[in-house]
């Protein structure tokens, strides 16, 4: 990958953009509708003691700042938290200043997956300040300086990248949750972001043998990867200007 991104044709750090750029309210609340018979308005059988033990205090975001992600379910939501805005702002920026070589309905696509990704993004940060009030972590800062906004090829490897990691996150932090209506949302948005990566993955192989390969889904047991946090975070931090400290999430 170019050690810059292309936007416009011109060599730019993306550095200083947040993370967080809110979706349009009535998306929103289309999406907790959409889910809120299956985990009861998404939070409501959930207390705040759920949440709130040893949760971290924010830390302003900002280039090199430290931020810990904190401890218990609302440690595991600040995780997802992050990913989802890491995400998010990725396609957005796909959308934003898209590849002069994407083919058909590629852009279309990567279009309806920046929707999706903000939907989840905002889900998780109105989630953390229902249940843990001053929690939350702050908006992350990208650094997609590695990432050729306009090569089709250098898209498409990112994206793969962080489909196959969300989805390897999910799987793992999944046994970390201990109340049940986190857990039934994160089952159902660890489905759409395994869809994600079956068609970038189609994408980057025409012969149909990479969206349920054996790198991501073990051939004897038919169960997808799963990472731990600390490893997630791990092999996400080149995308965040922030330093993450994931080593107390879900304990």
């Amino acid at each position: 990958m170019s050690q810059h991104s292309q936007v416009g044709g011109q060599d730019e750090l993306i550095t200083a953009q947040p993370l967080y750029t809110p979706i349009k309210r009535r998306s929103f609340f289309m999406y907790a509708g959409a889910t809120a018979g299956a985990t009861a308005l998404i939070l409501a059988g959930c207390s705040k003691d759920d949440t709130n033990n040893n949760a971290p205090t924010p830390t302003p975001g900002g280039t090199g700042a430290s931020v810990s992600l904190g401890s218990g379910d609302v440690g595991v939501l600040n995780y997802a938290y992050a990913l989802e805005q890491l995400e998010a702002a990725f396609y957005a920026q796909v959308v934003k200043t898209p590849a002069s070589d994407f083919q058909g309905s590629e852009l279309a696509y990567f279009t309806q997956v920046a929707s999706h990704e903000a939907i989840h993004r905002d889900f998780f940060k109105a989630a953390i300040n229902r249940d843990a009030p001053g929690k939350i972590i702050p908006g992350l800062n990208p650094n997609f300086t590695s990432i050729n906004f306009a090569s089709r090829a250098s898209v498409l490897g990112a994206a793969k990248a962080f489909e196959d990691l969300g989805v390897a996150a999910y799987n793992g932090a999944g046994k970390l949750l201990k109340t049940a209506a986190y857990l039934v949302i994160a089952g159902q948005i660890v489905s759409v972001e395994a869809r994600h990566a079956a068609y970038v993955r189609d994408l980057l192989d025409t012969t149909g043998t990479s969206f349920a390969g054996d790198d991501q889904v073990d051939p004897t047991t038919g169960l997808d990867k799963a990472m731990m946090p600390v490893d997630v975070i791990t092999a996400a931090q080149t995308y965040v200007t922030e330093k993450l400290d994931a080593s107390t999430v879900g304990k």
